[in-house]
């Protein structure tokens, strides 16, 4: 079993050979019987059901509760690999933070001629309000999912940065259970970094960034949309691990300056809150007036230096597709150094000698909405047919500011396992990192997403993709 044609195999060498990473856990393989591996495979999905690990799925005419489905063959990194991307990480996390506040202060880099002033003018994600104010510890984004891909031995790229709410990181953490409980053989004869620790660590990370006013040990809350929200499972999850209290908007309120939540013994000051929220329904008395689900006058508080919102509101910004396509320049711009994380080439449709280049090569891009999110509102050319190439060209031509196109990538591919054994199928991969005043902290994995579907480069869930364990191993 090797890769598809002209894909990097992560598992195999181009001559069949089995690469390093993989040596320990091929011969394991080899050494199981099938109906053993399958029964394992079986097991996996009852124990994902009976966890509650599901996510919903909008936009269809009902919104349903789906298992994403798991599967057991880990994704495994070497140290080496990994050391190369945690620096590569941390530099483009640390400018991204940078450039949050650069933006709502005083615009050096627009100033600079580096960044078109429209592209925040125009994005809803911008948040006047947030001008001139700097959260505590000056941090911005404090939980950042970079999703990359791979298509080399050495080459990775930067598929997209999750600067609002990245999501995913409770998958991680129960692939890794899953499978310990299954194979714990495996981690006998592998030595592979830990990710349970996470929740710890995120504790940790959140309260470093409490607001003057806090305690000794900073109170930290989880912001919850309700149980309807696709990722409230994460949010029940995370904080149960945390050791913080689950909220939602009804159980908050401000009481002498300080945003309170509702406890047996009254209402108790919360330090830090991990909203789970988007910046559109936080506060209704500043943003839209309608929402119940945030707390009215947060916004007050905050500015005040009353509590410390992670990740801060206006963030959004940065995870727009076209502030990605001056990724480079923005790393540059902040940390004087060329990225060691390249961008996968990207054409902006604003531009008008991109535009033509863009509409002539449809069939062969890959174009993507700048505020679009979910592996929706875009177009893979090599897998459309002539009408949907044609109805996109349309939305292209009425609105190129609002398009991106890329050049459809071969991405790398790990083997899934399948009732006739290991077949290569594409993988990306989230990592999530921690950001506090004076600590960038990268947990090694992160989420490995898969499309099951053979040939498919759609990893997302909602898409019907998969996930997978990620191992990075210890030297």
């Amino acid at each position: 079993m090797s890769g598809s044609a002209g894909n990097f195999d992560e598992m195999h060498n181009a001559d069949g050979t089995v690469r390093e990473a993989y040596a320990s856990y091929c011969s394991w393989f080899d050494e199981q019987k099938t109906a053993l591996l399958k029964r394992k495979h079986g097991e996996a999905e009852t124990n994902f059901r009976k966890t509650g690990i599901t996510f919903n799925v909008y936009g269809e005419d009902e919104a349903e509760e789906r298992l994403i489905p798991f599967d057991m063959v880990p994704r495994v990194i070497t140290a080496a690999e990994w050391r190369k991307l945690t620096r590569g990480i941390e530099q483009r996390v640390s400018a991204l933070n940078a450039f949050m506040h650069d933006l709502y202060h005083r615009q050096e880099i627009i100033r600079a001629g580096r960044i078109p002033e429209r592209l925040f003018r125009d994005n809803a994600a911008w948040l006047p309000n947030m001008v001139g104010f700097t959260p505590p510890g000056g941090v911005y984004t404090h939980i950042v999912g970079i999703d990359l891909v791979r298509t080399g031995p050495d080459e990775f790229f930067v598929l997209e940065d999750n600067a609002r709410t990245p999501s995913g990181v409770s998958y991680m953490l129960e692939n890794r259970e899953t499978m310990m409980a299954m194979f714990p053989e495996l981690f006998m004869r592998m030595p592979v970094e830990a990710v349970s620790d996470y929740p710890r660590r995120l504790a940790k990370s959140l309260a470093a960034c409490a607001p003057k006013c806090a305690q000794d040990k900073p109170v930290v809350a989880v912001l919850t949309p309700g149980i309807y929200n696709s990722a409230y499972f994460e949010h029940a999850f995370l904080a149960d691990q945390m050791g913080a209290e689950l909220v939602e908007g009804s159980d908050l309120r401000v009481v002498d300056g300080r945003v309170a939540m509702r406890t047996t013994a009254g209402y108790q000051p919360v330090d830090v809150l991990y909203r789970r929220v988007d910046d559109d329904f936080l506060d209704p008395l500043t943003f839209n007036e309608d929402s119940v689900l945030g707390v009215p006058g947060i916004m007050d508080v905050y500015r005040a230096g009353g509590i410390t919102i992670a990740n801060a509101p206006g963030t959004g910004v940065a995870d727009d597709k076209a502030i990605y396509s001056f990724m480079p320049e923005i790393v540059e711009f902040y940390t004087g150094e060329k990225p060691l994380l390249p961008n996968v080439e990207t054409h902006r449709c604003a531009d008008p000698d991109e535009l033509k280049y863009v509409l002539d090569n449809l069939a062969e891009l890959v174009v993507k909405e700048v505020h679009g999110s979910g592996g929706y509102g875009m177009l893979i050319g090599p897998t459309s047919s002539k009408k949907e190439i044609e109805e996109f060209r349309r939305k292209i031509v009425a609105h190129p500011e609002n398009y991106i196109a890329q050049p459809t990538l071969s991405l790398s591919t790990c083997p899934i396992f399948t009732k006739k054994g290991l077949a290569p199928r594409h993988v990306d991969l989230r990592p999530f990192v921690l950001v506090s005043p004076d600590k960038i902290d990268i947990t090694p994995g992160g989420l490995t997403r898969v499309a099951l579907r053979e040939g498919s480069l759609v990893v997302n869930s909602s898409q019907g993709g998969g996930t997978k364990d990620t191992w990075v191993l210890k030297d």
